[in-house]
């Protein structure tokens, strides 16, 4: 069977936070946030007993967990120190970037742009789950994007705010 989608009023309208915490299913309202496996993976070192709940047909979760969740993940970022134990990949630590924050036009285009098989009528959630999936996965090489940065500012690219500077140049 299909998983919710097509609801009217937006992603998890009508439908309970898909969270268990401390054993018992969260009664709350689910809002527009959605819970994935890397949001469990990076939560499950902090003592936070919240998990899904398998009988769930979906993946939104209410403000309070998804503000919960946020806080829990940020506090950790700040730390600084590598006392989480000696794993060689600090990948978790990487900023995340808020898809939800974009129009849910922007994300077909990116979705056609790479060319992106998914099943047709997906709603905002679902594409913001499957292209962050993908685009997680793109590889950043820093120092050529530093440098092209670098070179781009001094060559007067794309500067709209600089123009007002100063006179002297």
């Amino acid at each position: 069977g299909s998983a919710g989608g097509g609801c009217a009023g937006g992603p998890g309208a009508g439908q309970l936070c898909c969270l268990r915490e401390g054993g018992e299913r969260c009664g709350r309202a689910a809002g527009n946030a959605s819970f994935s496996k890397r949001i469990q993976k990076s939560i499950s070192q902090k003592k936070v007993k919240i998990e899904l709940d398998k009988s769930a047909r979906h993946l939104y979760i209410c403000d309070f967990h998804k503000n919960l969740i946020q806080s829990v993940r940020n506090r950790r970022k700040r730390k600084g120190s590598d006392d989480d134990g000696d794993s060689p990949v600090q990948d978790i630590d990487t900023p995340e970037v808020d898809l939800y924050q974009l129009q849910v036009n922007t994300l077909r285009r990116y979705k056609r742009h790479f060319k992106l098989q998914t099943r047709p009528g997906l709603n905002k959630a679902q594409l913001v789950e499957i292209i962050g999936c993908h685009f997680r996965t793109i590889p950043v090489n820093e120092k050529d994007t530093l440098t092209y940065f670098i070179y781009s500012v001094k060559n007067d690219k794309n500067k709209p705010d600089l123009k007002m500077d100063s006179g002297v140049h």
